[in-house]
């Protein structure tokens, strides 16, 4: 409107003055009502007991949560039925097929019953959003979920969020709850991400026990849960490398190396992976969310590196092979005591294979001793400290004896 009205005061100098602005607004609102173009109309629903469940994603990172200190990214995966506004949610870190099977087991666990229908928007891990002729149907990932619970399922059309309007309305009002919550709490740092999800699941149940009284009346039409417990999961056969690492969604693995030329299944969940050969798993790791991520786990690949120490200098994921910033540390001092690379190479690579076959957290500790004393980082310097490890010394400040004595002394005397 304001635009408007500098563009009519350009038109016509002099004719306009800057206090005129406020009378233009309130004709123009009037001519809007009485010949202006209609308005969208939003119908109110009528929603039944039992009959809907929404379902989506949300991002929560505007909340600045932390685990030990360090941002922690993540989504929420967000269920509410529409009759009684019950919900529930679980962490996730990508809009993937698994967190949404994983997060609607949940709720469809917390509760006991399964809805008639089951709406989300136009979510690429559920709808082929791509063109051609297959555009706009479900995946056959999600219809299989679908049959699984026996659920009737809907999306919305693209770009259209007020189709899901409760689900949307629920994540502003949940985030506002965490945020008060987080407020309440004095800090948006947690210990782990078990902390964290304790943390929302209880919020989510005291979000909840005010709608008790409805959610009876929900549960009672609900649909029974399937006897057969659903495994949300898929599945890839890939072959070990030479390297001793696999590459699953566009990110890499290592495995142990005794799996190196060998054909694996690979089974991905929402927040691991599994690695499986002649029906046995061999190893568990977390998954990586992303491209061209890597993990590296140093256990697999140690001993052949304390053989070939000269290829640890180049190694393409070198970096991964420091477990944490102590032995990141021990390395670099060892670069500046030996002239000859290689030698803190040799020296770095046999700690870790201590490490590796006793006790990384023995080993942590062993050089955190050694670092602060100076001592020389050697394979045998850590192999006794493993075995007779220093106790940590703790001074005593005898003056709190005598603090006591003389609290006791006035209270009734020492005897």
């Amino acid at each position: 409107m304001k635009a408007l009205f500098t563009h009519l005061q350009r038109k016509y100098l002099d004719q306009f003055t800057s206090g005129q602005l406020r009378t233009l607004q309130r004709r123009v609102k009037v001519w809007r009502v009485q010949e202006g173009p209609p308005k969208e109309v939003y119908f109110e629903q009528v929603y039944k007991s039992g009959d809907r469940a929404q379902s989506d994603f949300t991002c929560m990172n505007r909340l600045g949560v932390t685990i030990q200190g360090v941002f922690f990214p993540h989504k929420l995966y967000h269920f509410v039925l529409t009759y009684s506004n019950w919900e529930s949610g679980m962490i996730c870190h990508s809009e993937r097929f698994e967190a949404l099977s994983a997060g609607l087991h949940k709720a469809l666990s917390q509760l006991g019953g399964v809805p008639r229908l089951h709406q989300t928007d136009s979510m690429s891990c559920a709808v082929r959003n791509h063109r051609g002729a297959e555009r706009g149907s479900f995946t056959e990932y999600y219809k299989a979920l679908a049959r699984h619970y026996g659920m009737e399922v809907r999306h919305t059309q693209p770009r259209s969020p007020h189709e899901n309007g409760k689900i949307e309305q629920w994540h502003h009002r949940f985030k506002r709850a965490l945020e008060n919550q987080l407020i309440l709490r004095g800090s948006c740092d947690f210990a782990s991400r078990v902390e964290y999800t304790e943390f929302l699941d209880t919020l989510f149940q005291q979000l909840n026990a005010s709608r008790q009284a409805r959610l009876n009346e929900e549960q009672a039409h609900l649909r029974a849960l399937p006897s057969r417990l659903l495994k949300f999961h898929r599945r890839c056969t890939v072959r070990v490398s030479n390297g001793s690492t696999i590459r699953v969604q566009k990110n890499r693995y290592s495995v142990p190396s005794r799996l190196i030329g060998v054909q694996v299944e690979v089974r991905v969940y929402g927040a691991w992976i599994e690695v499986w050969y002649a029906q046995k798993q061999m190893v568990r790791m977390p998954r990586l969310h992303g491209e061209n991520q890597v993990w590296i786990d140093y256990r697999h690949i140690v001993h052949t590196l304390v053989r070939k120490p000269g290829a640890f200098a180049d190694y393409r994921y070198r970096a991964e092979l420091f477990p944490n910033s102590t032995f990141r540390r021990a390395y670099d001092a060892l670069r500046r005591t030996h002239t000859a690379p290689i030698r803190a190479d040799r020296g770095y690579l046999a700690i870790l294979y201590l490490a590796a076959t006793q006790s990384e957290s023995g080993v942590t500790h062993a050089l955190e001793q050694l670092l602060k004393d100076k001592k020389p980082l050697t394979k045998a310097q850590v192999q006794a400290w493993l075995r007779d490890p220093i106790p940590a010394s703790s001074v005593v400040n005898v003056a709190l004896y005598d603090q006591l004595l003389d609290q006791l002394a006035t209270v009734g005397g020492v005897q």
